[in-house]
């Protein structure tokens, strides 16, 4: 097993400080995290499958600048939670942090409704991945026969075998799933540097101007007025660049969880910003015809242009998406496992139905086992969906943006509102840059939650609606529910007394603003 430090007793003893045993074993080093954070939004792949958004809405201008904007709302949002992430360090991540942030008086309430809202963005963000990847299986099918349309039930099934396979891997391979993410780093950088030189050397049926690539608005395409189209196009961006927080999930897995996390959060939104110009600028610069894009029947624009660009030369075509279709599945894998975390974290504090049988950690595989199948099977029943509506994948990530960006405001909203007094003990401290980055995530995120329930085509029929704001309505209306009727009476929030020996150092369960600061201090002297 691999080793990244000798100091792994002081993270364990900080994480007993938070008041939790620690069950999982620590192998990621600063790098393994970064690399697994770099792996969960897998650029290309996350602005492959939904480039039909950004396409619909602007063209080759909301392509571009929306990733460019997006990029750095992400950063604010990033440098936001990493502030907080550095002083409480555990793997509930965005509700923990939440409990402890929050005045005792509705710390309760609103870290079970933070909580939910991480927990179902996690899984439906995965669920949307898995997805995504069914429906880039068959437009490169249909690259080889384009009047080839699939069956509801043809996709669903290889959504199914696409989700268990990443399970799989997730599962037996879980003690070398960082030496994957390493491997995942180099293998996206050769594979996009693949792909840009031979569609920029062949562009068999020409190249755009760069005025086209960086300045053409498709005004018109969705139906929406130009700039609430642009908006409406940035879930694009958006959607790659929502797994931002889900590294949190695996702080419990790393030495030193206060510093490596944060740099790996922070560090990754450089690295996916240059990817993902170095992937989009070239495909600006073969486009096709925008028309003919978004009347594709899979609503996957990327394999069409490759086609374009390499005279139509289908094997040519599916062989340059070989490298995404790869990532595609690195991505599920990492998506999976982080999602796993978060159930098991939150289970672990009592806060899901079943939550004894959900919170066990399996020491054959050294992960939360029960929690795995948990995510699996919610993933397979909601992908249902998929039989009412050809809008499910729509919806799967609209819901998993939403509710992401939900989770992750809700943390950095209660530390601005209190003056920003906690984060400033912790070791990624960023005085007036952190309070600028809370400002911008705070206001895109009130942005964001709106914005990506919009459909992506004005007047929508009921095929082509956004049903993103019907799960996400009933997942914040289901949570609330659940609390009044389950969770006021048996949550009683992250547990800080568990341990004997920090109840007899004096570590209690805090029930005053005065106790948490005395538990805090002393969690720092301990460490």
């Amino acid at each position: 097993m691999t080793e990244v430090g000798s100091d792994f007793g002081s993270a364990d003893e900080r994480l007993a400080a938070l008041g939790y045993q620690p069950e999982l074993i620590r192998t990621r080093s600063t790098w393994h995290v970064a690399f697994m954070s770099f792996v969960l939004a897998s650029i290309p792949y996350g602005l492959t499958t939904t480039m039909y958004y950004s396409i619909a809405n602007g063209g080759p201008v909301t392509v571009i600048w929306g990733w460019a904007a997006v990029s750095f709302f992400t950063l604010c949002v990033a440098i936001s939670l990493a502030e907080i992430v550095s002083v409480f360090p555990c793997a509930g991540g965005v509700y923990y942090q939440t409990f402890m942030l929050s005045p005792p008086s509705y710390r309760k309430i609103l870290s079970y409704i933070c909580g939910w809202s991480f927990f179902v963005g996690n899984v439906t963000i995965t669920l949307a991945v898995n997805f995504g990847t069914s429906l880039l299986w068959v437009a490169c099918i249909q690259l080889f026969s384009a009047d080839y349309l699939t069956e509801t039930y043809q996709v669903y099934l290889i959504f199914v075998g696409v989700t268990l396979l990443c399970s799989a891997i997730s599962t037996f391979g879980n003690r070398y799933l960082h030496i994957l993410d390493t491997f995942a780093i180099f293998w996206t950088f050769a594979g996009t540097i693949a792909i840009v030189v031979v569609i920029l050397a062949l562009a068999r049926n020409g190249r755009r101007s760069a005025s086209y690539a960086f300045g053409h608005f498709e005004q018109g395409t969705s139906g929406w007025p130009a700039g609430w189209s642009f908006f409406v196009g940035l879930l694009q961006a958006a959607y790659a660049s929502s797994s931002t927080g889900m590294i949190v999930s695996m702080c419990e897995e790393v030495a030193h969880p206060e510093t490596q996390v944060p740099k790996a959060m922070v560090g990754t939104i450089g690295l996916n910003f240059i990817c993902g110009m170095l992937f989009m600028i070239p495909l600006m610069f073969v486009l096709p015809n925008i028309a003919d894009l978004l009347a594709l029947p899979s609503g996957q624009p990327v394999p069409a242009i490759l086609l374009s660009a390499v005279g139509g030369n289908a094997g040519g075509a599916f062989g340059l998406m070989v490298p995404i279709l790869v990532l595609s599945i690195l991505c599920g894998t990492g998506c999976t496992t982080a999602a796993t975390r978060c159930t098991w974290a939150f289970a672990r504090d009592g806060a899901i139905p079943g939550s004894k049988l959900w919170a066990k950690v399996n020491k054959t595989f050294d992960l939360p086992l029960n929690s795995m199948i948990f995510v699996t099977i919610v993933q397979l029943l909601l992908g249902l969906i998929y039989f009412g509506s050809p809008a499910a994948f729509n919806a799967f990530g609209g819901v998993g943006v939403v509710c992401l960006g939900l989770s992750y405001m809700v943390p950095i909203a209660v530390s601005f509102a209190r003056g920003r007094s906690h984060v400033k003990r912790g070791k990624f401290y960023c005085g007036i840059i952190g309070t600028i980055a809370n400002i911008v995530a705070i206001g895109w995120t009130i942005l964001a939650i709106p914005l990506f329930c919009f459909p992506t085509l004005n007047h929508p029929t009921a095929q082509s609606m956004n049903y993103a704001s019907v799960v996400f309505a009933f997942s914040i209306a289901a949570s609330a529910a659940w609390y009044f009727v389950w969770g006021r009476k048996y949550y009683d929030g992250p547990p800080v007394d568990t341990d004997p020996s920090l109840a007899a150092a004096g570590i209690v369960r805090p029930t005053t603003e005065e106790e948490f600061a005395a538990i805090r201090e002393k969690a720092d002297k301990k460490i």
